[in-house]
C-alpha cells in the first residue's frame, strides 16, 4: 500500500479541528517532506519520526514519503502530530495493518528512541473525539488528563513498538479507567472560623458567593481582606461535571493541569505587576490568560489598585460579557471568562485614610489621584463594595466565627433557588429577565428609584443592584424582594456610605 491516511486533531484555542495524516510513498529520492501550513515544530518531527522508526524495528521505507496535514489552511504546531505521522509511514508500508486506523485517533509527541512524550492541550481534543464516536490512542504520561474525560474508549501507550503490537492485535493496549488518576477530592479548606470579627464583611462574602457576584474590600492593611477572599472558594458550591471538564480544558490549552481537587472552583490570584496579556491571555499563538483560567470560579486581584491602568480596563467587557476575543493578524481565538472578581483596594497609597487609629500621611490629592486608579465604568462591573475596618487584637478573648459549613449549606440552598426559578445565578441573570425574577415591592421599587436619582446611579448599577436584592432575598428564603433587601443591596454597593465614585449620601435614609 503506498498511501494510508490517520485521524488526529490540531489545536485551535479550546477548538480542537480534526487534522487528517495522508501518507504517500512515491518514486523519487528518498527523503521525507511535510506539507500543510506546518510550523517549524512540526517540519522537526521528520527526524524524530525516522529516528523513533529505526529505533522500534522497523524499516523506514527508501521512497519518497509526501505527508499532508489536511486541511491546508489550518495552521498546525507542536509535537502531537508525531505518532499520526510514524504510524501513516508505517501504514504506508505495509508494516502494519490499517483495518483500525479508520476508527481511531493519534496524539504524542515522539522521542529518538521511539518513547511517546505527553502533549499539552490534549483534553479538547479527547472531548472532541468523544463526540466524533472515535477510540484514541494517548501516551502514558497523558493519562492523568485523559481520565477526565468519560463515555471515550481511550488506551494509553509507552512507545511507537506498544501502538505498532495493539494494532497487530498482538498485545491490546490498556484502558485508561475514567477518574481513576485525576478526580481528587476537594478540599482541605481554609476556614471562615480563622476569621475573628467582620460581620459586615462576612455578610458580604456571603451574598457574593450565593449570587456569584463581583466584590470589592476596602480597608487598611492586615484588616483581614486577603484572608476573607481565600476563604471564599470554601463555601462555594462544587461545580457541575460540564462545568468542571470546562475549567480543566483551559487549563489544559495553558499547559497547566488544574491541581486542586475535581469540581473546586477555579481560584487564580495573579500578582499586580501581571501584564495585560498574561491577565487576559495572548501571545503569538494565543493562549489563555488569568481571567481564562478562572473561569466558572474565582479572580482574586490583591493591591488591585496597584494594578496597571490598561490591564484593570481590560477586565471591563469580559465581565459584561463573560467571554475574552484575543484578535491576531492571523486568527482570532475566543475564550470563555466567566469569572467572580474578588479586589482588596487599600483607601489610600498610606492605608489609613479613614483609620480611626492610625493618622493618614496621604494628602487629599494623592488620596484622589490613588482612588482614580479604578475607573468609574470598571467600578460599575463591580456589584458589592464593602469596608474592611480595622479590629482590636485579643489573642485569649477571642471566640471562633462561623464557620464555612454552615455558610456553605446556606450558600448552596440560595444557588439552588435560582437554579430552579431562573436556570441561572443571580450575576450571571441576563438585563431582559430582571423585570420577571428580581422586581422589588412597591416599596422596594421607590428605594430603588429614589437612591438612583440622588446617587446618580447608572442603568447597570441599578440592576446590579437588583440582582444584589435577589440574593439577599434567596438567603432569607423570600419569594419576593423587599425594601429591607434593596437596602441591603445599595448598602453594600455603597461601601457603608463612602464610594470612590458616587455621591455619599446614605440609603437607609432615602
Amino acid at each position: 500500500m503506498r498511501l494510508a491516511c490517520v485521524q488526529t486533531r490540531g489545536e485551535l484555542g479550546l477548538a480542537a479541528p480534526e487534522v487528517g495524516v495522508e501518507v504517500h510513498l512515491g518514486g523519487g529520492l528518498p527523503g521525507l517532506g511535510i506539507v500543510g501550513l506546518a510550523e517549524t515544530t512540526v517540519k522537526e518531527s521528520r527526524e524524530r519520526v525516522r529516528a523513533a522508526i529505526g529505533q522500534s524495528g522497523f524499516e523506514f521505507p527508501g521512497r519518497r514519503i509526501t505527508v499532508n496535514l489536511a486541511p491546508a489552511d489550518l495552521p498546525k504546531a507542536g509535537g502531537r502530530f508525531d505518532l499520526a505521522v510514524a504510524i501513516g509511514v508505517l501504514a504506508a508500508s505495509g508494516q502494519v495493518p490499517v483495518g483500525d486506523l479508520a476508527g481511531c485517533e493519534l496524539f504524542g509527541e515522539l522521542s529518538l528512541s521511539g518513547a511517546l512524550r505527553p502533549v499539552p492541550g490534549l483534553l479538547p481534543a479527547l472531548l472532541a473525539t468523544r463526540a466524533a464516536g472515535r477510540t484514541a490512542i494517548v501516551p502514558a504520561g497523558c493519562e492523568a488528563e485523559a481520565s477526565l474525560v468519560t463515555g471515550l474508549d481511550l488506551r494509553v501507550a509507552r512507545d511507537l513498538a506498544a501502538v505498532a503490537r495493539h494494532l497487530h492485535q498482538v498485545e491490546r493496549l490498556p484502558l485508561v479507567a475514567a477518574g481513576a488518576s485525576a478526580r481528587k477530592a476537594p478540599g482541605p479548606f481554609e476556614d471562615l472560623s480563622d476569621v475573628q470579627g467582620q460581620p459586615q464583611a462576612r455578610r458580604a462574602l456571603e451574598i457574593a458567593a450565593a449570587g456569584g457576584h463581583n466584590l470589592l474590600m476596602i480597608g487598611p492593611p492586615g484588616s483581614g481582606k486577603s484572608l476573607l477572599a481565600r476563604r471564599l472558594p470554601g463555601i462555594l458550591p462544587l461545580l457541575s461535571e460540564d462545568e468542571a471538564v470546562e475549567s480543566a480544558a483551559i487549563a489544559s490549552v495553558a499547559g497547566v493541569l488544574p491541581t486542586q481537587g475535581w469540581r473546586l472552583p477555579p481560584f487564580r490570584a495573579p500578582h499586580h505587576t501581571a501584564s495585560a496579556s498574561a491577565l487576559v491571555g495572548g501571545g503569538t499563538w494565543p493562549r489563555p490568560g488569568e481571567i481564562s483560567l478562572a473561569h466558572n470560579g474565582v479572580l482574586f486581584m490583591d493591591e488591585i489598585a496597584e494594578f496597571a491602568r490598561p490591564v484593570l480596563e481590560s477586565l471591563r467587557e469580559p465581565l459584561e460579557t463573560g467571554r475574552i476575543a484575543i484578535a491576531r493578524a492571523s486568527r482570532t481565538l475566543e475564550f470563555p471568562a466567566r469569572i467572580q472578581l474578588i479586589g482588596a483596594l487599600n483607601p489610600c497609597v498610606c492605608g489609613f485614610h479613614g483609620d480611626t487609629r492610625r493618622q493618614c500621611r496621604c494628602t487629599p490629592d494623592q488620596i484622589h489621584r490613588y482612588q482614580e486608579r479604578l475607573s468609574g465604568p470598571f467600578l460599575d462591573r463591580i456589584d458589592i463594595r464593602v469596608e474592611v475596618p480595622r479590629t482590636d487584637y485579643r489573642l485569649h478573648a477571642e471566640t471562633p466565627g462561623e464557620a464555612s459549613a454552615a455558610v456553605a449549606a446556606r450558600v448552596a440552598a440560595a444557588r439552588a433557588s435560582q437554579l430552579a426559578r431562573q436556570g441561572h445565578i443571580n450575576a450571571q441573570l441576563p438585563a431582559a429577565a430582571l423585570r420577571d425574577c428580581c422586581l422589588p415591592d412597591a416599596d422596594g421599587v421607590r428605594l430603588l428609584e429614589d437612591a438612583a436619582r440622588r446617587l446618580h446611579l447608572s442603568r447597570r448599577a441599578c440592576d446590579s443592584v437588583l440582582r444584589v436584592a435577589r440574593t439577599v432575598a434567596d438567603l432569607a428564603s423570600h419569594a419576593a424582594v423587599g425594601r429591607a433587601a434593596v437596602a441591603e443591596a445599595l448598602g453594600l454597593r455603597r461601601g457603608l456610605g463612602r464610594d470612590l465614585r458616587e455621591g455619599t449620601g446614605n440609603p437607609q435614609s432615602i
